[in-house]
C-alpha cells in the first residue's frame, strides 16, 4: 500500500484536514512489553527531571519515577511468555494508580512550574499507557476469541468428515 493511500483527506469549505489511518496497526502482545518499558523509561525521566527542577528538595517528586521504575520491571517481566498476562495487569493498574494519584496534586496552589510540569507529564503518559494497555488488551480477547471460533470450525469440519 502507497504512503499516500494511509490519508484520509477531509476538506470543509477552503480547509483541508488530513489523518493518517491508524486502525491497520495492531498493538500485539509482543509490542506492549516494549512499549511498558518505553514508558517506564519516560516517566523515570519525568521524576528526575522534577526532582532536580525543583531544587532536589523533596523526595516525592520522585513518585514519578518509581511508577517508572515499576513499569520497567513489568515490561521485563512481560517479554516472557509465560508472565506476560500478569506483569501487563500489574502495569496497566500501576499506570491506573499513578494517573489517578496526580489528579489531587495538580489543583495545588503555590507550586512551583516544573513541579506542576511535571505532574502533567505524569498524567499525559499515565493516561495514554492506559489506554494503549486497554485497547491491546481488547485486541487480545478478540484474537484469542477467534481462535478459538477457528479451532471449534476445523474440529467440525473433521468430525463432518468421518
Amino acid at each position: 500500500m502507497d504512503i499516500y493511500q494511509q490519508f484520509c483527506v477531509y476538506r470543509v469549505g477552503q480547509i483541508e484536514l488530513t489523518r493518517t489511518d491508524f486502525s491497520r496497526y495492531r498493538l500485539g502482545s509482543d509490542m506492549m512489553f516494549k512499549i511498558t518499558i518505553l514508558f517506564g523509561v519516560l516517566l523515570v525521566a519525568t521524576g528526575l527531571a522534577g526532582y532536580f527542577a525543583t531544587g532536589a528538595v523533596h523526595k516525592t517528586a520522585l513518585i514519578p519515577a518509581i511508577i517508572g521504575a515499576i513499569l520497567f520491571v513489568c515490561g521485563l517481566l512481560a517479554a516472557n511468555e509465560n508472565r506476560r498476562m500478569m506483569a501487563m495487569h500489574i502495569a496497566v493498574l500501576i499506570g491506573l494508580i499513578g494517573a489517578i494519584g496526580v489528579i489531587p496534586s495538580l489543583i495545588k496552589e503555590g507550586q512551583p512550574t516544573a513541579a506542576l510540569i511535571s505532574k502533567i507529564a505524569t498524567l499525559v503518559l499515565c493516561v495514554v499507557f492506559v489506554g494503549l494497555c486497554v485497547r491491546s488488551f481488547i485486541q487480545a480477547r478478540k484474537a484469542r476469541e477467534a481462535a478459538e471460533a477457528e479451532k471449534l470450525g476445523e474440529g467440525q469440519e473433521i468430525s463432518s468428515e468421518e
